[in-house]
């Protein structure tokens, strides 16, 4: 992650500090010297900076993984700029070609309606949501019409729009692209025309798209805005993206003592950079905790307070205490500081087998005698069905009161 951070001295405190605060778990900031002039710039006259974010409703909800460059934006809104969470209406027609092998089906406008109902009030658990200006992108782009679109796609080539990583693999692997699909980063980056952006957050698989407004923004005689990307948060299993079809995530609007408990199944070494990029507490106050764990204090101490802070968050601090004590009693002691790791293959796995494998019982009959006895616990839940098959993912289990393993299925 790029940590650093420009020090000169025509750079004041405060735009140092806005800098520093910019950067911190940031992947790349594009280009940096620009976007500090844009700080000294507000800093001397009082504007506040337009800070965008763009997020198309493909589901109806989001997960921790999503709110890393909400974070972000909270504590740019908190130093005083104008945050815009947009919410591509338009552009779900469409489809995001990001990061795919093949052409993305798009949603429906009833699909799209429905998932971006959710969208806005997710994010106001980030957000403060009296200082948050919401927009749809269907406001400029549908009024754009069959003229404007030729006008705008005449600001782009064709040599340059297959430079673009998964354009390129794709059809160099005989792979279809649709012509539809240039059109997504053109109206991603029509966006920041629209709004006027300074800067635009996205994730690290958005950098092309993100790019484009700035080539935009020129073409329109505009400033172009500066580029933030954050790193795609890692899951629970320690090895892949944040991602539902894994299984290895928790959702925002998960109940409390799920939460708390997913969050204490990560890995000692994953909770520092959960930390770094989840986390409201400063720089500082992460490295002196850090400093405690490596001279000897209980790594799970720091796991729980981050668990307490995760799930007052998106719940209350009182639900947060409650998650623990909840925890705490069903665990009797909670998830030991070593557990061993195993991984399996060939999920979704019946839980008598898994048991088996992992060799948490001697048999799948037995496996079967501890879940009618209530002995058995996925991620601090009972298992009280023979039946249950998990699929894909990171789970905790535990049989008993002292068996533990930390089980991926891949």
């Amino acid at each position: 992650m790029n940590q650093s951070v420009v020090t000169t001295s025509a750079v004041s405190d405060g735009v140092g500090r806005a800098l520093e605060i910019s950067l911190r778990g940031a992947q790349e900031l594009l280009p940096q010297d620009e976007w500090a002039k844009k700080l000294a710039r507000s800093e001397a006259t009082g504007q506040p900076l337009r800070i965008k974010l763009g997020l198309d409703p493909t589901a109806p909800d989001i997960h921790i993984g999503h709110t890393v460059v909400l974070n972000k934006m909270r504590q740019l809104q908190d130093l005083g700029h104008q945050v815009i969470f947009l919410i591509g209406d338009f552009t779900s027609l469409i489809g995001d070609p990001s990061g795919r092998n093949s052409t993305r089906p798009p949603l429906t406008p009833a699909q799209i309606k429905a998932n971006a109902e959710t969208y806005y009030q997710q994010a106001s658990l980030v957000l403060d949501p009296a200082r948050t200006e919401i927009r749809y992108n269907s406001e400029w782009c549908e009024p754009l019409g069959a003229s404007g679109m030729i006008s705008l796609a005449a600001k782009y080539t064709v040599a340059r729009m297959m430079e673009r990583e998964d354009f390129h693999k794709r059809f160099s692997t005989g792979q279809s692209i649709s012509v539809h699909e240039f059109l997504y980063p053109l109206m991603q980056g029509y966006d920041s025309v629209a709004l006027r952006a300074d800067l635009e957050l996205g994730g690290t698989d958005q950098t092309f798209n993100l790019l484009m407004g700035r080539h935009l923004q020129q073409e329109y005689g505009q400033e172009p805005q500066c580029v933030l990307t954050m790193p795609l948060l890692v899951g629970l299993d320690g090895v892949d993206k944040m991602s539902k079809s894994k299984n290895n995530y928790i959702g925002i609007t998960e109940d409390p003592n799920t939460m708390f408990a997913k969050v204490l199944s990560i890995s000692d070494t994953l909770m520092w950079d959960w930390y770094t990029l989840l986390s409201f507490q400063s720089l500082e106050q992460i490295a002196q905790l850090q400093a405690e764990v490596a001279g000897g204090r209980n790594p799970k101490e720091a796991k729980v307070a981050l668990a307490k802070e995760i799930t007052t968050r998106f719940h209350s601090a009182a639900a947060a205490e409650a998650a623990e004590q909840d925890f705490m009693n069903r665990s009797k002691g909670g998830i030991p500081d070593e557990i061993p790791e195993v991984g399996l293959s060939g999920g979704p796995l019946g839980i008598g087998a898994l048991l088996k494998q992992a060799n948490l019982a001697p048999s799948t009959s037995e496996a079967n005698r501890l879940i009618d006895g209530g002995g058995v616990r996925v991620d601090g839940s009972v298992v009280s069905d023979r039946g249950l098959k998990l699929a894909a993912g990171s789970y905790v289990v535990q049989v008993g009161k002292r068996k533990f393993a930390r089980v991926t299925l891949a």
